[in-house]
């Protein structure tokens, strides 16, 4: 084939090491941007960023060129890097191993890119550690509990 045509949309979701809440409503805009872009220079389409103080979702739109895993180590080294170098917090800041990553179809996009926006009222009744289970329920992936978050 000629040409190369994709598109691909991916909801990912990362925590804080320990799902400690570290992340202050002072600087997280800063934050978003930094990610953003770092995701724009990576080659890919940012949708929406958005999260709460222990963990962040996004909503991208992928080049192939790059695999998700390799995205996803750019932005969390880099944006470790800059909080730590701006000393945003008291100690290191680091990002917990691994990520989730979700596809997502054309039709979803404005459905979950509202659900990331309103990620400030959803965690009012809902914890992250049920947040992030019933991803890996709806997208049928298995999984077991143990292994899903480090202890603090």
């Amino acid at each position: 084939m000629a040409n190369t045509y994709t598109q691909l949309f991916v909801h990912f979701v990362f925590a804080v090491q320990n799902r400690i809440s570290l992340i202050s409503p002072k600087w997280e805009g800063q934050l978003y941007k930094y990610m953003s872009g770092i995701i724009e220079q990576q080659g890919h389409k940012l949708y929406v960023i958005n999260g709460m103080p222990d963990h962040v979702h996004s909503i991208i739109s992928m080049n192939p060129k790059q695999a998700p895993s390799d995205l996803m180590y750019h932005v969390k080294r880099s944006s470790t890097l800059w909080i730590n170098e701006n000393r945003f917090v008291a100690g290191k800041f680091s990002w917990q191993e691994g990520f989730g990553g979700f596809s997502l179809g054309r039709t979803q996009l404005i459905e979950k890119i509202n659900y990331v926006n309103q990620q400030k009222e959803h965690h009012k009744v809902s914890s992250f550690q049920e947040e992030y289970k019933l991803f890996l329920k709806e997208n049928d992936i298995v999984f077991e509990e143990r292994y899903l978050f480090k202890s603090i």
